[in-house]
């Protein structure tokens, strides 16, 4: 702890967003960096707690006070490999967390934590600038091969790993790049693609083998990776979008909101989509269902393309300002949140359910919504829709943000015999391993859709597992 009266002296400094009316013509990072000073000082503000409850809301366990004492310091090669030692990649996490080690900070008691998560961004771009981060390759190997199917966070968290003790990992990815959700869900207004780029070359130098336009269970079988390899790791994530079956669902108009994202950034990357194709929100009247991460994502990247009006519904109450007497610190702080996308220009609702999708000619024109109350009946809320509050609105384009219900089962999962939990991600014992010989699973596959930091954390808590199973 360098500077002991740091959270005393001075004040949290975020570097907050580029100009709003620069930064909505495009699609570069909208976070700001500080200079290096502001950044240590930030960093000073560590309190070194006796419990460091940052770590204990951080599902990679970052070792935070040892390396903002690091940054503090100008150490970087030192602040970088602290955080190498427990996350992989802190380039990603340092721009898309929502830093529950923030709401963790003792800091944070008064709303003026530690700014954590762009001090890991700040650290992992010095360690690339200053060439801190550089490949490393096992400088033996152990002859045994894994196959990791998926190429998300969790998929290359395990990877990484493994590659490193010295197995030799083929990495199967069905989209034409990896990254899987980093890439096509993820809009590079948060996380430029050349951030991915960069850290795959690193892999790749190392040994890692990716294999790209490859779908397992269609273009190789399950049964094949069997045979070819010792251990067969599934991290194909929780891609089965939460549908809203309603009168007119099918409605030309309608969208998940994944299919609108992934083809945005696929076209960002340089890839053609026919016309027919298109998924334009320009002009348009937009209605973005589900008030989540990715809705705000949708609303972000419709104004880039020039909506006319953009307005996003969740069915759930709206929350409060400040952490309510039931949700103290250090616990997750479940109050409103509003995203850089909300604050370039977007109406917000809440309390609202979508009874109806209406049109004409086959395509979308208004959508019927009706107010909400969550009543509590034994221990549990119940929604009831309020009489005499439907509404009809205009919407060109709807976006179906809801969510991730589980894994897709059809193709591989089927395929292997997998067994599902009840709510239909695959079921894995206490070392990540499946019903099936061999097979194991990590990410969301397994615990239904979550945040990239935990992705990483199941990774690698899975690559231990595998490494374990391989060394017998």
């Amino acid at each position: 702890m360098g500077n002991p009266k740091g959270f005393i002296q001075i004040p949290r400094k975020v570097a907050g967003y580029r100009p709003l009316n620069e930064r909505v013509y495009d699609y570069g990072e909208v976070e700001q960096t500080l200079n290096e000073q502001d950044r240590k000082d930030q960093a000073s503000r560590c309190m070194d707690c006796g419990i460091p409850f940052c770590q204990w809301g951080c599902p990679v366990m970052n070792n935070m006070p040892e390396w903002q004492d690091a940054i503090y310091k100008g150490k970087w090669d030192e602040a970088i490999s602290i955080l190498h030692e427990t996350n992989n990649f802190p380039e990603f996490t340092g721009r898309i967390c929502p830093a529950p080690c923030e709401s963790a900070c003792t800091l944070n008691i008064h709303n003026e934590p530690v700014t954590i998560r762009e001090n890991e961004a700040a650290a992992a771009e010095k360690g690339f600038e200053l060439g801190f981060i550089k490949p490393n390759p096992p400088k033996k190997r152990t002859g045994k091969k894994v196959a990791v199917i998926g190429s998300g966070p969790a998929g290359l968290a395990c990877a990484d790993l493994l590659n490193k003790w010295g197995h030799t990992v083929t990495v199967f990815e069905k989209d034409n790049a990896p990254g899987g959700l980093l890439r096509y869900g993820i809009p590079d207004f948060k996380l430029n693609k050349k951030v991915i780029d960069r850290r795959l070359d690193i892999l790749i130098q190392e040994g890692l083998d990716i294999k790209v336009n490859t779908h397992v269970g269609e273009d190789i079988k399950g049964s094949e990776l069997l045979k070819e390899f010792d251990a067969v790791c599934l991290a194909t994530g929780a891609m089965k979008p939460r549908d809203l079956p309603v009168q007119g669902r099918d409605l030309r108009g309608v969208y998940f909101a994944m299919d609108f994202l992934k083809q945005q950034n696929k076209v960002i990357r340089g890839e053609k989509i026919p016309d027919e194709e298109r998924i334009l929100a320009t002009d348009k009247n937009i209605l973005v269902i589900g008030g989540g991460d990715t809705g705000s994502d949708c609303v972000g990247t419709s104004i880039r393309h020039g909506a006319k009006h953009i307005l996003q519904i969740e069915i759930l109450p709206k929350p409060p300002e400040d952490r309510l007497p039931d949700n103290p610190w250090p616990y997750w702080a479940n109050v409103l949140r509003t995203s850089s996308s909300h604050k370039e220009g977007c109406e917000r609702r809440w309390g609202l359910t979508t009874k109806r999708f209406i049109g004409e000619n086959g395509a979308l024109t208004h959508v019927e919504i009706a107010k909400v109350e969550w009543i509590k009946e034994n221990g549990k809320y119940n929604m009831a829709e309020i009489p005499g509050t439907t509404e009809i609105i205009s919407a060109d384009l709807v976006f179906l943000a809801m969510g991730f219900v589980h894994t897709i089962h059809e193709g591989l999962a089927n395929e292997l015999g997998l067994e599902y939990d009840n709510r239909g991600n695959i079921k894995i014992d206490t070392k990540y391993q499946t019903n099936v010989q061999k097979v194991f699973a990590t990410g969301d596959a397994t615990v239904g859709a979550s945040l990239v930091v935990r992705a990483i954390n199941y990774g690698r808590q899975t690559a231990k597992a595998i490494n374990a199973f391989l060394r017998k």
